[in-house]
């Protein structure tokens, strides 16, 4: 069983398939060949070289409030 640190280090498979499948288009050949140094470089190109920040508390609450449950 893996404990929940190695959870968070481990790579971001799922979404690595996403952006190089689903997003970018590569053929399978393409993005098992590429390095996460390219794939992180074309993710790079999409958003216009902005990094993505994690959610804040604040947002989340104000997520939570523009967009109640049920």
């Amino acid at each position: 069983m893996r404990s929940a640190e190695c959870e968070s280090d481990a790579f971001p498979w799922d979404a690595a398939l996403t952006l190089g499948l689903g997003i970018l288009h590569w053929s399978p050949d393409s993005f098992w060949r590429a390095t996460p140094r390219e794939l992180m470089a074309a993710w790079g190109g999409l958003n216009g070289g902005q990094k993505s920040s994690p959610a804040l508390s604040g947002d989340l609450r104000r997520l939570m409030k523009a967009f109640p449950d049920g």
